[in-house]
Formats: C-alpha cells, sequence, structure tokens
C-alpha cells in the first residue's frame, strides 16, 4: 500500500513554461557553445543544475572543467532569478486537487527537485503551496548529500514524513533520471509522466511503473 507520493516539481506539479532548460541553454550558449534545447533537456533534465551543465557540457564525448562549470553555473543563477521576478508560475493541472485526493487516502505528498531551496521555495510560494497545508514536505538539491539519482532526497523525505518502508512510496516525475532516483531508493511504484522535460519514450528507458499523460490518472494507479 503507498503511503507516501514523492513528486518531481517543474514539468510535473509545476508549469514554468520550462524556464530553468530554457535559461540552463542560454547560459551554457552565452559561454561559446551551440547546444539545441533538445539536447540540453535530454542531458540535463531533473538533475541538480551544475550536474546538469556539467552533463550537458559532455555530451560530445569531452570533460569540462570544474571552472567552465562553475562559471556557467553563476550565470545561471543570476539569470534564472532574473527570469522568475516577472514569471508567471501556476501549477499543473489538477496538482491541488490530487494533493488533496491523496490526504484523504491517508498518503502523504512531498515535493523534491533539483533546485536549490530558495529556488524551490520561490516557486512553491508563488503557486500558494503550504509545508503542513497543501504538502507535507519539500525536499531539495541543497538539502542533501547527493542528487539524483542518488536515492538521497527520497530517504529524506521519508524521514520528515515517518514512512519507514521504500516500498510504500511512488515516485512521480517527467524525466528518466526521477524514475532511476525512485528506483535507487527502492520505490514501490514508479511513474513518468509527459508534461514536462521529456517525451514518454525517452521516460520509458529507465523503466518505471507505467507512463501517465496526466497527474489525474495517479489516484487510480497506485491503488
Amino acid at each position: 500500500m503507498i503511503k507516501l507520493v514523492v513528486f518531481d516539481m517543474a514539468g510535473t506539479t509545476v508549469d514554468e513554461d520550462n524556464v530553468v532548460y530554457k535559461t540552463v541553454r542560454m547560459a551554457i550558449n552565452a559561454a561559446g557553445h551551440n547546444y539545441t534545447q533538445d539536447q540540453v533537456q535530454a542531458a540535463g533534465a531533473g538533475k541538480e543544475k551544475s550536474q546538469a551543465i556539467r552533463d550537458v557540457l559532455s555530451i560530445d564525448g569531452g570533460a569540462p572543467s570544474d571552472e567552465e562549470v562553475a562559471a556557467i553555473f553563476a550565470d545561471f543563477k543570476g539569470r534564472l532569478k532574473k527570469a522568475y521576478q516577472d514569471l508567471d508560475v501556476k501549477e499543473q493541472p489538477g496538482a491541488t486537487e490530487l494533493f488533496a485526493k491523496l490526504h484523504q487516502q491517508g498518503v502523504k505528498v512531498v515535493l523534491n527537485t533539483g533546485y536549490d531551496r530558495a529556488t524551490a521555495e520561490s516557486l512553491v510560494n508563488k503557486i500558494g503551496w503550504k509545508v503542513g497545508e497543501q504538502i507535507d514536505a519539500l525536499v531539495t538539491a541543497s538539502d542533501v548529500e547527493n542528487g539524483r539519482p542518488a536515492p538521497d532526497m527520497i530517504l529524506r523525505a521519508m524521514e520528515l514524513t515517518g514512512v519507514e518502508s521504500a516500498a510504500a512510496v511512488a515516485k512521480v516525475g517527467d524525466s528518466a533520471i526521477d524514475i532511476e532516483e525512485g528506483l535507487s531508493a527502492g520505490c514501490g511504484k514508479t511513474f513518468g509522466i509527459t508534461t514536462g522535460a521529456q517525451t514518454a519514450e525517452q521516460i520509458q528507458q529507465a523503466g518505471p511503473t507505467a507512463i501517465l499523460n496526466h497527474l489525474h490518472e495517479l489516484s487510480a494507479a497506485i491503488a
């Protein structure tokens, strides 16, 4: 029986018009590169953002220096802060309704993300979600030692909600690395969703329990 659902944010429960990966691409290409948006999302989706930058820069088989990654990441953070000031952030359709339905069923709801805490909290605040109300906890890449696909964020979510068995946890995300994270944590179920960064075909490569097209499909899927 599922007692906890850990949801990714951007593309899964939060609709921010893909601004993060657009900004990742802008910062990388401003440093003299020429990657497409599809390349950025295929290599970087769901990851802690400095790792995403490193992996995009490694597409052609090279090994970017720590200095280059750090410089691009710093530029990215500045660009993203400016972009978020005027961004119309909204929830993915049906997210709040789904959270309420899960709570009625006795299921805990946690958001996790490859963002740092400041960025994640800014998104949550813009939507109006609060820990202790719509969600039970928020876990970010800056809260743990290892980002996805390591299980650290899911294990932290379990600690915060008192769920002891990973078999009672479902992970939902819009990229293959979300599924890999769920599998590495030993989650009972993992669900890809096609509302975000990657296609069903890309997500399927990680071997999820199922792929959803809309959040409202989840209630039946975890039953």
